[in-house]
């Protein structure tokens, strides 16, 4: 069925995975180096599904879950390279530990060979970003010895929060999907338990953006009105500086014909402290804020920064919050302009915007503030 001239959502995900399920020819036994990855599923808390993530290719396999580094691929791309990990599934209780831990510490590729219940296959998710073929775990061998840093090996002995944990980690320039996994399989923090990896995501980017909030308070604002714009995967960044105390923003329209509808606008903010979970915007929040953060940090600067995020039919499938991550560090690193004043600045938004700019300001909390200069 088409949707006009093109495939709808559902179909055009569906196309792209089956293009890679039929060349990888899988079995009950998958051999393969994983990058390494593992999924842990939310869904049955605190009984929850743990999955190893093994590719029947050997060698180095490290570009399959290096999502940050995708800046230059396309939807297509990432959908495929996410297809080709197949997941073994097995139940855990979230104060269990891990079997295969081996896997989930190395910093490197490594080998392993899975034996499934029974040959996988691909369940696709339409909402969500997990596309890979899958079925049952049975047992899983891991040949060879993990790298693990020196930094993370100290971790994982140390009796550290999990926050200072994941603190030390990023500040001494550890991946920081190594850091999610680590978190995720309950590796880090004092009380150590198994994380949904969606949770443990959101997670490291608050406790991270929450350190580089307190480490730009004391910066200077920068001197003008400044806008940014960039397209990644079918959604448009277009990115507000203004010169005054850090605030942040995110605004957020799902477009007519985008996969999940058209929203409305959708919006969550902060001052000086976060006002609780970002229930509208969720984890595409914390992504943002965190490339901005880390933008803010590099040139000592300090502002108030409103994103709005636009997703239009192109984003025809959910892959994960890291897009925004790479989405928002793209866009700020192209600069339309910078303003003597507010209304220039509004103006420029006005023309790169594919929604209202009025039905934003509508909604606009920062905008409406008498600290704004």
């Amino acid at each position: 069925m088409l949707c006009g001239r093109k495939f709808c959502p559902i179909l055009r995900k569906v196309r792209v995975v089956k293009e890679v399920f039929a060349k990888l020819k899988l079995d009950r036994s998958v051999f393969g180096s994983s990058p390494p990855s593992i999924f842990v599923s939310e869904f049955g808390y605190p009984k929850i599904r743990v999955s190893p993530l093994i590719p029947p290719l050997e060698g180095d396999t490290s570009y399959l879950e290096s999502p940050l580094s995708w800046e230059n691929i396309t939807l297509e791309e990432a959908l495929k390279r996410r297809a080709m990990l197949v997941m073994g599934m097995k139940t855990y209780d979230i104060k269990d530990s891990l079997d295969f831990e081996e896997l989930v510490i190395s910093a490197k590729p490594i080998d392993a060979e899975m034996h499934l219940n029974k040959k996988p296959t691909p369940k696709l998710d339409f909402e969500f970003s997990i596309v890979s073929p899958r079925a049952k775990l049975e047992r899983l061998n891991v040949i060879g010895n993990p790298k693990i840093p020196k930094v993370v090996d100290k971790i994982l002995n140390d009796e550290l929060k999990a926050k200072d944990s994941i603190i030390t980690l990023y500040d001494r320039g550890i991946d920081e999907y190594y850091i999610v996994r680590l978190f995720s399989a309950g590796l880090l923090g004092i009380e150590r338990k198994l994380v949904p990896t969606r949770w443990s995501i959101t997670a490291v980017e608050d406790i991270v953006g929450k350190k580089l909030r307190r480490e730009i308070e004391d910066f200077n604002v920068i001197e003008k009105f400044e806008v940014y714009h960039e397209e990644f995967f079918g959604n448009y960044y277009t990115i507000l500086l203004i010169p005054a105390q850090f605030a942040f923003e995110l605004l957020e329209v799902w477009l007519p014909n985008s996969i999940f509808g058209f929203s409305g606008v959708l919006r969550d903010y902060e001052f000086s402290k976060k006002r609780g979970y970002a229930e509208e915007t969720h984890g595409a929040y914390y992504s943002a804020r965190l490339s901005v953060l880390e933008f803010l940090k590099k040139r000592k600067r300090q502002a108030k920064v409103l994103v709005f995020r636009e997703i239009t039919e192109d984003y025809f499938a959910p892959i994960g919050s890291w897009q925004v991550r790479v989405g928002v560090r793209k866009a700020l690193r192209n600069k339309v302009g910078e303003f003597e004043n507010l209304k220039e600045a509004l103006e420029v938004l006005r023309n790169l915007l594919k929604y209202n700019l009025e039905e934003y300001l509508n909604r606009d909390v920062i905008l409406k503030t008498k600290t704004l200069i």
